[in-house]
C-alpha cells in the first residue's frame, strides 16, 4: 500500500457531505419561499404577510382606520406591521437553519451563508 492514499476515502466522504449540505440548503431556500408569517399592529387592524425570507407578499388594512385626520397613525401602523412580519420571518428562517445545521451535526448557532 502506498503511503498518503489512506485519506482518499475521507476526502470522498467530505465531498459527499458537502454535496448533501448543498442539496439541503437548496431545499431550505425553496422551503423559505413557501413559508409565510404574518405580523400585525393596532390589535390586528393592520396585518402584513411575508415569506420566511422577508419578502412582503400581502398587506391587510381594516377599513375602519381610514380617517383622513389619522393618516400618520395609519402609516405608523402599516410600518409596525411590516416590521413585525419581517422580524417573525427572520426568526422563522433562523429556526429552519438551526434545524438543518443540527441535522448535519453542526453547531446550532453556526451561520451558514445565503
Amino acid at each position: 500500500m502506498i503511503k498518503g492514499l489512506g485519506n482518499i476515502g475521507d476526502m470522498a466522504r467530505m465531498m459527499k457531505a458537502a454535496k448533501d449540505m448543498q442539496d439541503r440548503m437548496q431545499q431550505v431556500q425553496a422551503d423559505l419561499d413557501a413559508i409565510t408569517v404574518t405580523g400585525e399592529s393596532g390589535a390586528g387592524l393592520v396585518r402584513a404577510t411575508c415569506t420566511a425570507k422577508g419578502e412582503l407578499t400581502a398587506l391587510d388594512i381594516d377599513p375602519s382606520i381610514f380617517v383622513p385626520s389619522e393618516k400618520e397613525v395609519v402609516e405608523d401602523l402599516i410600518l409596525a406591521a411590516i416590521k413585525d412580519a419581517q422580524r417573525k420571518a427572520q426568526d422563522r428562517m433562523q429556526s429552519e437553519m438551526a434545524r438543518i445545521t443540527e441535522g448535519m451535526g453542526l453547531p446550532a448557532d453556526m451561520k451558514l451563508p445565503f
